[in-house]
């Protein structure tokens, strides 16, 4: 893959060029070391594009993990607490909706303070990624700065 675009949020660009090179750096060396073409092995079944060879958004974020996981980065999981909240109705527990586990936010990618998201498929998650994730993150002290990876034509 290659680097399309950049696009600095509040002047993430420069911060993390001067103060986590070194990780920048691996993220540059992770995105170059994948080979996409691999990848598009997906047959659309969408109308428009029927039969037509797509990226794989699994495969592409199986490569991502693997790649970020051979460097030492991990996911960073962490629990919603929505107990001091008045308005839930008598007996519903916010941390075991419908019977599942804890709600939680995860960051995909962590390293020496560097978070990272990659985002395949779901744009919309994108604005949510780097304006509310990343500032949850940053304001529970696990993260400086954030590198969001969204794919481009």
């Amino acid at each position: 893959m290659i680097i399309g675009g950049l696009y600095s949020f509040k002047n993430g660009k420069e911060i993390i060029e001067q103060k986590f090179p070194n990780e920048l750096q691996e993220v540059q060396i992770i995105i170059q070391s994948i080979d996409a073409q691999q990848l598009k092995n997906k047959t659309s079944k969408e109308k428009t594009m029927q039969g037509r060879m797509l990226y794989s958004p699994p495969g592409l974020n199986k490569a991502f993990k693997s790649e970020f996981d051979r460097r030492n980065w991990y996911k960073e999981k962490i629990y919603c607490d929505y107990q001091d909240y008045n308005y839930y109705a008598p007996g519903f527990n916010p941390y075991v909706p419908s019977g599942r586990q804890k709600l939680y936010r995860e960051m995909d990618f962590l390293k020496n303070r560097v978070g990272v998201e990659v985002q395949f498929g779901k744009y919309a998650f994108m604005a949510y990624n780097v304006c509310a994730k990343m500032t949850i993150f940053h304001n529970l002290d696990f993260i400086d700065v954030g590198i969001e990876i969204v794919p481009l034509k």
